[in-house]
């Protein structure tokens, strides 16, 4: 048992105790609180095994716990010399004048010899985490925040909806900034569009998704349903404009015409934002291209439902993370890859494509994107003139899991091809079956 000297910065128990019974008045005490507590690893291991209270935490708990009791007990007056039970241990108050050291008190079934010590105040000290703080999200979307590109009432919002129900939905102005909006912990996951069935691929995303180390993990399909929207009362033939996304006029250009209007088509970041542009600003002779959640919510009226020209117009969403999940095998798994070679002609591409070929793997993307570091190359001296070309990168989605062996052997196989080789997510595939986005 080692002593320890009290300090002046602890709790003097005794002052505390005399402080408290000064109203009934006894005959003088000395109060020992008799403690176990030792530095020695091998007297811990001996004495306390498989029990709490080896830590000076512990101890210092415990010596709160049992001067609370005592307190209490003076307070009831409880008879000096009696022996206090609080949850398992004892505390022994003796006569003053006594000389005895009394019984030895049991902390955790434990007897050991008393000594005088001061409290130190923990009162103050952080509280510890739990297991809680370190859970993750929940994967069925309640209490996670999603960030979209767009204003409420966007497809992206609808996206996310489908993605993660019942999950908070944070609006963004731009792509780059639901990029950066996970990246910061402002949203748990992001959900952008890279693919649209009609208008192609999104390239902007694409080159995010470079830029940013995020991890795509799941992928859903949402059938898109546009709408041409204006201010309650106004008719068609008094349009002189229609204002939305580029991709949105683009998709309904053939059923514009149709509807004999016209009118000048004028590009804005997003649908619901159109529609937003109007209703605030009260234009009654422009209409939006727009989903029917952006006319309830911008007190619009839907002048012509289902005008895009394919009834099959279908947009792609990834789903983004600080952190990839685990592949598994037991479900349909798509994988995304992006890689550049430095070597010239076809040959290391055509390479590459047959590291899945051979293996039976089915691809289901493969884009080509200017590599933005060294945009331009000249070519070697053997050839002839001074022609340049592009250096690209690759994307490649591909219908097998990471965890599957014949992805490990075709990734491992592409990366002797290669000079730069990024997995971007292994993920479940989107099963669920959608219907065309007509209205009949």
């Amino acid at each position: 048992m080692q002593s320890l000297t009290p300090s002046s910065s602890g709790i003097n128990l005794k002052t505390l105790i005399r402080s408290k019974i000064q109203s009934n008045r006894v005959n003088p005490t000395r109060l020992i609180i008799r403690c176990v507590y030792r530095f020695d690893s091998a007297a811990v291991k001996t004495n306390y095994a498989g029990h709490i209270g080896g830590s000076r935490a512990d101890w210092q708990s415990s010596c709160a716990i049992l001067a609370s009791k005592v307190v209490s007990d003076q307070q009831n007056g409880v008879d000096e010399g009696n022996i206090t039970a609080v949850n398992g241990h004892k505390v022994v108050s003796d006569q003053k004048n006594s000389g005895s050291a009394g019984n030895i008190t049991a902390i955790n079934g434990h007897p050991a010899a008393a000594i005088d010590l001061n409290l130190v105040q923990i009162d103050n000290q952080p509280k510890p985490l739990t297991i809680s703080d370190f859970s993750p999200a929940p994967m069925h979307g309640a209490q996670l925040r999603v960030a979209y590109q767009g204003v409420p009432g966007a497809y992206s919002e609808a996206a996310a909806g489908k993605a993660y129900p019942k999950c908070e939905a944070i609006p963004c102005d731009q792509f780059e900034v639901a990029f950066q909006a996970v990246e910061l912990w402002i949203a748990d996951r992001a959900v952008l569009p890279v693919e649209n069935s009609l208008g192609g691929s999104i390239h902007r995303n694409y080159d995010l998704l470079l830029r940013h180390r995020l991890h795509i993990v799941g992928e859903v399909q949402l059938p898109v349903h546009h709408c041409l929207l204006a201010l309650p009362g106004v008719r068609k033939e008094y349009l002189t404009r229609v204002i939305s996304h580029p991709q949105a006029l683009a998709q309904c250009e053939l059923t514009l015409t149709k509807l004999g209007l016209n009118v000048a088509r004028e590009a804005v970041d997003d649908t619901a934002g159109a529609a937003e542009y109007i209703s605030s600003n009260n234009l009654r002779d422009t209409a939006a291209i727009a989903s029917a959640r952006a006319a309830d919510l911008y007190n619009l009226q839907i002048l012509s439902s289902g005008i895009q020209d394919d009834s099959s117009n279908v947009t792609r969403f990834v789903m983004l993370a600080r952190e990839p999940i685990i592949p598994r095998t037991d479900r349909p798994f798509k994988t995304s890859i992006v890689f550049a070679h430095d070597k010239g002609g076809t040959s290391v591409l055509f390479k590459v494509l047959s590291a899945f070929a051979f293996r039976n793997i089915s691809l289901t993307k493969i884009e080509s994107r200017p590599h933005r570091n060294r945009p331009i190359r000249l070519v070697d001296d053997a050839n002839v003139g001074t022609a340049k070309h592009f250096e690209y990168m690759f994307y490649v989605d591909f219908e097998a899991s990471m965890a599957d062996v014949r992805a490990q052997n075709a990734l491992a196989e592409v990366q002797e091809f290669t000079s730069f080789l990024r997995v971007l997510g292994s993920y479940p595939m989107d099963m669920t079956p959608w219907c065309p986005s007509r209205e009949d």
